[in-house]
């Protein structure tokens, strides 16, 4: 007896795309069929794991090492755990909504096992159907796919469980039949030449950096007149640049501000936390955030409103190391700021009272800026560079640096 072979059946992992080119598709997956067609990063890479794996997987690392970085040279294994951590967070409701993943970006070498009809005539959606063994690459999203394959491996170190892993489904993209040379052309034009996010605007939208929200709402709450018309000091804050253009009708940068802020809460030891993400539980001892809050923004508020003119004429008050080391004076009359230095509101306003705010040598060079071959002022040097010095000249009038910040010059 002779049993009969199936007729064309072909077995795999059947997932629905849409076409975006004749060779690439977008989709979703279920994170368990990912992470069976595609495998972890970390365990091609153990040679040790490697030299007692099939025959398949160790072709499979030969071909993404063509593609892709390792992880161990380049430090991605330490970020793909910083990056399973906040994945875990997102699942476990952590951050609401306010969260979000890029599509990983596959390579399917050779053609995929079965391509269907459309399933809606006019959509271009089809199954396809990817073989087992079929060699499919991160050459994008490298670092998010071993984020995956470290929760599901070890899901109860990140607080999670595999129910909710199992339903979990990952966004992709994935290019189809292209040779190793083109694949490694994707890989290029993926991680060179896209334009990344300054450092600026990417600490704007963090949301969850305690010290962006308060400069956010010290800009909200002053209200300031300007051609006739009410709005907020937001307005004149941008929040995109390292430092305003002369053309710009903002005259402050929104990191500036925030310099401001950190700088108040901590005291001196802020203007080493100007760049620092700022979490709740990073606040000074003795505080909480609903104190700081309710501490900073009035006083901030307060002093904006102030000396609104010396803001809106962009003088040396704008400049981050100034406005950085206003922020130290600032921190003194915090009810946490050391009591042996501390001051009222009032002894502040009095200190700030005479101080020559001008973009001239006479009053900053040295302090917060430098007299260039030209004679030119430039106020480039950083908060952690000359913050303290501006900080020692507003609360010290009888010193040298206050004297001359205050045109007292002898």
């Amino acid at each position: 007896m002779r049993l009969t072979m199936p007729t064309t059946v072909v077995e795999g992992t059947r997932i629905t795309v849409m076409p975006f080119r004749d060779n690439a598709v977008l989709g979703t997956v279920s994170l368990p069929a990912l992470l069976q067609i595609v495998p972890s990063p970390r365990r091609e890479e153990d040679q040790k794991s490697l030299k007692a794996a099939s025959g398949h997987i160790r072709q499979h690392a030969e071909i993404r090492a063509q593609v892709q970085r390792t992880l161990k040279s380049t430090g991605k294994g330490k970020n793909a755990t910083s990056y399973a951590e906040y994945i875990a967070g997102g699942i476990n409701g952590e951050f609401g909504d306010a969260w979000s993943l890029p599509p990983i970006t596959f390579w399917h070498a050779d053609d995929v096992a079965a391509v269907s009809d459309e399933l809606v005539p006019g959509t271009g959606l089809r199954n396809i159907t990817i073989a087992p063994g079929a060699t499919v690459v991160a050459v994008d999203g490298e670092t998010q796919l071993t984020a995956w394959h470290d929760l599901f491996d070890h899901p109860e170190k990140f607080g999670l469980g595999y129910e909710q892993l199992a339903a979990v489904r990952v966004p992709f993209e994935m290019y189809v039949g292209l040779s190793s040379a083109d694949a490694r052309q994707v890989f290029h034009d993926r991680n060179v030449l896209g334009v990344d996010v300054s450092k600026n605007l990417s600490m704007s939208m963090d949301q969850r950096d305690l010290a962006t929200r308060l400069a956010h709402r010290v800009a909200e709450t002053v209200k300031v007149e300007i051609d006739g018309k009410i709005m907020p000091f937001s307005k004149l804050v941008n929040a995109s640049k390292r430092q305003v253009g002369k053309t710009d009708p903002e005259v402050v940068t929104l990191s500036a501000l925030r310099a401001l802020v950190v700088a108040a809460v901590y005291g001196r030891s802020g203007l080493n936390l100007s760049s620092a993400t700022i979490h709740e539980e990073d606040l000074p001892a003795g505080t909480g955030r609903e104190l700081v809050e309710r501490t900073i923004v009035p006083l901030l508020a307060g002093l904006i409103a102030e000396h609104f003119e010396s803001f809106t004429s962009r003088s040396a008050i704008t400049a981050p190391a100034v406005i950085a080391g206003l922020g130290v004076a600032v921190h003194q009359t915090t009810p946490w700021a050391d009591s042996l230095n501390g001051l009222h509101a009032d002894d502040l306003r009095t200190l700030l009272a005479d101080i020559r705010w001008e973009r001239e040598a006479a009053f900053w060079d040295g302090i917060a800026a430098k007299t260039g071959t030209t004679g030119r002022l430039n106020f480039s040097g950083g908060v952690k560079d000359s913050g303290g010095r501006v900080a020692d000249a507003i609360l010290y009038p009888a010193t040298e640096a206050g004297r001359k910040i205050r045109g007292r010059q002898a």
